[in-house]
């Protein structure tokens, strides 16, 4: 039997290392934002609205099966399968958690209107801090419909 040395084992320690990072990098898939056919939802038209009209009514199933598919194209590489975060990016379920525990009806509501000003906002234009991008825009990759229906999606993860 013949003797391995140290440097010869670090080598192939390297070498699997690289090769395991890469495999992982390349298990998010694409990470271009992919478009969403929302053709099913009443179309929104090209004035942004301030809440989601897709929260309850008769669209609300169909937002939810697109806001689904839209989600785990353009959001689970990086918040996780069904909004649950590995802890690198926000738990999208927590997202506008602290408005659940409001008492009072009406501050509910304004809170969660705050929160969806924050969603689209962010959504829209991404974040970036201090010349890092923390999250891509999705203005003009997704449309108003996509964003609402993905926000759609969203409110129903945070009730489970």
């Amino acid at each position: 039997m013949r003797d391995i040395s140290p440097r010869f084992l670090q080598r192939q320690l390297l070498a699997l290392t690289l090769a395991c990072g890469a495999a992982s990098a390349m298990a998010h898939g694409d990470v271009v934002p992919q478009a969403v056919d929302t053709s099913s939802l009443p179309q929104l038209g090209s004035k942004w609205l301030e809440a989601n009209p897709y929260s309850k009514g008769a669209a609300q199933k169909e937002a939810l099966r697109i806001g689904s598919s839209a989600y785990n194209q353009n959001c689970a590489r990086c918040h996780g399968l069904e909004a649950v975060s590995g802890g690198i990016a926000p738990d999208l379920r927590k997202f506008d958690e602290e408005c659940s525990g409001l008492a009072d009806a009406g501050k509910k509501a304004a809170c969660y209107t705050d929160m969806d000003d924050y969603y689209l906002g962010t959504v829209r234009r991404g974040r970036t801090r201090d010349g890092r991008v923390y999250m891509p825009p999705f203005e003009g990759t997704l449309s108003q419909e996509a964003i609402w229906a993905i926000r759609t999606y969203l409110e129903v993860r945070r009730g489970q």
